[in-house]
């Protein structure tokens, strides 16, 4: 029966510490191990979680060393009438944080205008061409909003026309010091700023409104700015999906009741547009700005023209207002059509790719590009003329992805394959004479990049540094230009990076982190609203995910139109009915009548009536009647397995290939395929003869183990260390279990472990790893799954010797 393959990684619960943060706090024993889960471990640091506002904040102005001077410079450029130019960015912190200084410099009387880089032809942060444009302009301040830190070439442009750039930004600074941009004052909690202020997590909104707020006061106008300034905080820190922990979640817990009531227009237009004003009789929620706000600005920076955000989040007449919000309602559904048409032409090409013998989990990375994707799927039949190829370039344009919506896409790819995506888009520079759009000279790929925990998406965007053009970007996203020309190159070189992190096929599945267990008696109005304690959650502080076990599923059936379909199910609570809804999985209908279940808890209105829903995350095979329906209960199996003695004489190391000849004596040959009558004279073969010294040890080949070298040097005692330069081959994952279960197991009081190891030159832990997969319960510390036991193996098989030699000095 289909059900999706997941990672579940459930937390440890801590039954003592709960209790005694449920007792000092009036939570529930679960919720407390929510909060122990997000690190939250005395009463007193939950006491302060639950209220933020009971910690003192400290002062702006004595942690960013730039902010007085940044005040100064501001407040001379209004004093003297002088122009003053926002420089933003087209996502929704840039036009969030854009808006946000143009409401207080215009309030406080400056002369101030904006610009925003294209994102088609551009890309991101103040550029040479905005420079020389406020020259033009006779502008004397820029103040660049979510950009800035690394565009040192643009802002010392600036400064040498006069022109004064403050830089406010929380991206992060380049380790070059010499490439920190020489502007007037910078405004970044990553620069100057003590890592563990509470100022040190805010997003580029973060930073305007801090430096609005002071500006304010300086004017005397902090009371009549502070309530919208918040407001636009709060909606540009939870759409951006910046951390809420910290001061942002301070900030935003407060701000989220302003939005309930805002005053500000467009916000008004924006919340009455996207039908989530009925949220505000309770209070909104983060989701409710991160799927009912936050889609319709982001909308707008990738598909459409920020300025359109910047006038709705500035203007003050209604009309005007509701225009402006309505354009953004239809730029939001253009996006989500071009999302849906993307992500169904991407399925579609993956399932093809499937059935021709693709597997994601041995590739680990999924490289997808938007021509090789519809190449694919629909192949052109025959040729075309060539009168006809101007048409078809351009009908090639039109089909092509959209390079603003990609990350969206790549977003639930990855969440559907749970690999890291890097999905592209072409940039056409077409040879007149090509018969295919697969290959021309000067064409770019434009990626956008999502990870899996265990994937930097930085680092790997290092590592190919060398084969593309401009990019950037942070542990888990990215984004980055590659010559049409290097898509083998940047294939090949994710694979080596996949193999240098250890990304391993186990890992490729999408991840479930899981806080507690519950009953499902136990789910209730009651305990949706002890969990609406936690809020705001998001980033840094995620909804609180419960599982329940054996779970008995009533009904269930498909909802939704077009492709896109939802489970929905009823499932017995022991004493009653709960509704579940697990959004687009309706592929996986039905599931069976007993599955466990991981899920957060959502309000469902209905008419004047509100109950509590489960919104499935998760879902597996029951636990208890997997366990029932097993042909083979677990299996207890004794191991043999003894410890190395300790190392009392530490040897030298050097490589066979640069060792003295001849080599001292009396010297002990050991390793797999040993040559037989390569070294004559006092040579003993594999096994140490115990209570002899050896001069030295030749290792043809490792043995299989850390343990196994140890054992080998602490019996031999050898002076000298020869590594010789033979790397053993690591059999298949399908060849290594039948080797495993060719053992008779059943007939095996004890396993000597060590002795079978070095039989099959294959690692203890490996085998154990083995037997655990065939369901035997053995008595050895944690191990990796069984391909990633295999990759550890070939990695030592071919470790370097100076990492050997540190390794017994540490031992030593």
């Amino acid at each position: 029966m289909l059900l999706p393959q997941q990672r579940w990684q459930i937390f440890s619960p801590q039954p003592d510490l709960s209790e005694t943060i449920a007792n000092s706090t009036g939570l529930s024993p679960i919720i407390a191990q929510v909060l122990l889960n997000r690190g939250i471990d005395t009463p007193e640091a939950a006491k302060i979680f639950l209220d933020p506002e009971l910690e003192d904040l400290p002062d702006p102005k004595q942690e960013f060393p730039d902010l007085i001077a940044s005040i100064d410079r501001i407040e001379l450029a209004i004093k003297n009438g002088d122009r003053i130019t926002i420089c933003g960015d087209y996502d929704v912190d840039g036009m969030t944080s854009t808006a946000l200084l143009i409401r207080t410099l215009r309030l406080l009387g400056g002369n101030v205008e904006y610009e925003i880089p294209s994102r088609m032809t551009e890309g991101y942060g103040i550029n040479a061409r905005i420079v020389q444009d406020c020259h033009d302009r006779d502008v004397k301040l820029i103040i660049t909003v979510d950009n800035g830190i690394a565009a040192y070439e643009a802002i010392a442009l600036a400064e040498s026309l006069n022109i004064s750039v403050i830089v406010t930004d929380h991206h992060e600074v380049p380790e070059d010091v010499s490439k920190i941009p020489p502007a007037t004052a910078i405004l970044n909690p990553k620069y100057r700023v003590d890592p563990n202020s509470p100022y040190a997590a805010i997003a580029g909104v973060g930073v305007a409104y801090v430096l609005a707020l002071e500006l304010s006061d300086r004017f005397g106008k902090r009371a009549e700015l502070e309530n919208p300034l918040l407001e636009l905080f709060t909606l540009g820190t939870i759409a951006d999906l910046a951390s809420l922990t910290g001061i942002n979640r301070r900030l935003v817990k407060k701000g989220l009741r302003l939005l309930s009531q805002s005053k500000v227009i467009g916000i008004i237009a924006l919340i009455n547009e996207t039908g989530i004003a009925k949220d505000k009789q309770t209070g909104l929620k983060p989701e409710a700005i991160g799927f009912g706000l936050g889609p319709r600005i982001n909308a707008i920076g990738r598909i459409g023209n920020p300025q359109v955000i910047i006038d709705l989040l500035t203007c003050e007449e209604m009309g005007e207002a509701i225009a402006l919000a309505q354009e953004c309602e239809a730029t939001n559904r253009k996006r989500q059509d071009l999302c849906k048409e993307i992500e169904e032409e991407a399925i579609a090409y993956m399932t093809k790719k499937k059935l021709e013998g693709f597997d994601i989990k041995q590739e680990r990375v999924l490289v997808i590009v938007d021509r090789e994707v519809q190449n694919a799927i629909a192949p052109v039949k025959s040729k075309k003329k060539k009168s006809s190829l101007n048409n078809e370039k351009e009908v090639s344009k039109v089909n092509g992805w959209h390079h603003g919506v990609i990350g969206i896409v790549a977003s639930r790819l990855v969440e559907r394959y749970g690999a890291p995506v890097f999905i592209g888009s072409y940039e056409d520079a077409h040879g007149e004479d090509s018969e295919t759009d697969s290959n021309h000279q000067g064409a770019t790929v434009r990626f956008s990049v999502r990870g899996i925990p265990e994937f930097h998406v930085f680092h790997s965007l290092e590592y190919i540094a060398n084969i593309r053009n401009k990019g950037g970007g942070h542990k888990a996203a990215g984004g980055f230009t590659l010559p049409a020309e290097n898509m083998e190159k940047l294939r090949n070189g994710l694979r080596e990076f996949a193999d240098r992190e250890n990304i391993l096929p186990s890992h490729i599945m999408p991840l479930i982190n899981i806080d507690v267990l519950a009953d499902l008696s136990e789910i209730s109005m009651t305990m949706l609203q002890i969990c609406d304690r936690l809020q705001p959650c998001g980033l840094g502080n995620p909804d609180p995910v419960f599982y329940s076990q054996n779970v008995r599923v009533l009904s269930q059936q498909t909802r939704g139109r077009d492709k896109v379909k939802h489970l929905s199910l009823e499932l017995d609570t022991g004493n009653g009915k709960i509704k579940a809804i697990a959004w687009r999985w309706g592929e996986y209908c039905p599931v069976p009548d007993y599955v466990d279940i991981a899920y957060k808890l959502r309000a469902n209105q209905w008419q004047d009536t509100t109950s509590v829903e489960l919104e499935v995350v998760g879902i597996r095979e029951a636990t208890g009647t997997a366990m029932e329906s097993s042909q083979n209960s677990p299996k207890h199996l004794q191991l043999q397995y003894k410890s190395a003695p300790v190392i009392t004489k530490l040897p030298k190391w050097q490589k066979l290939s640069e060792a003295p000849r001849p080599l001292p004596r009396p010297l002990l040959l050991y390793g797999c395929d040993r040559p037989a009558d390569k070294f004559q004279g006092d040579v003993d073969c594999d096994r140490p003869i115990r209570d002899r010294s050896y001069q030295a040890v030749v290792l043809w080949t490792l043995p299989p183990s850390f343990t196994h070298l140890q054992w080998l040097i602490a019996t031999a005692r050898p002076d000298y260390i020869y590594l010789g330069s033979h790397i053993l081959s690591v059999p298949s994952i399908e060849q290594f279990r039948a080797q495993v279960q060719s053992l008779d197991l059943e007939n095996t009081e004890k396993l000597n472990l060590l002795d079978i190891s070095q039989q099959w030159w294959i690692s203890p832990s490996a085998i154990v790893s083995a037997l655990r997969e065939l369901g035997y319960i053995c008595d050895f510390p944690p191990t990796l799954p069984l391909d990633g036991e295999l990759l550890r193996m070939q990695k030592w098989y071919g470790i370097a010797i100076a990492k050997l030699a540190a390794l017994f000095v540490n031992v030593g």
